[in-house]
């Protein structure tokens, strides 16, 4: 996909799935979501779950979403 992601349309709220771990201060403290863009091949939104992140997004292609995943298990010592 090449172009702007953040013409494409947001998916729906109940399409987006709850990563979360910690939750020192109360449900979603340290969540993140993630969907699929809809009409895409593999283009994804996450988000914070958290009120102050309420409404920002970030938009990534399957590939670079797997890049960042990739390169942060490895940067953390972890296996996939």
């Amino acid at each position: 996909m090449s172009g702007n992601l953040y013409a494409l349309p947001a998916p729906t709220a109940d399409t987006f799935s709850d990563f979360c771990g910690g939750n020192a201060g109360g449900p979603h403290e340290t969540c993140v979501s993630l969907a699929a863009i809809p009409g895409t091949e593999a283009c994804f939104v996450v988000r914070d779950s958290k009120p102050e992140g309420a409404d920002k997004e970030l938009r990534f292609t399957g590939n670079e979403l797997d890049d960042f995943a990739t390169g942060w298990a490895r940067t953390r010592g972890l296996t996939l």
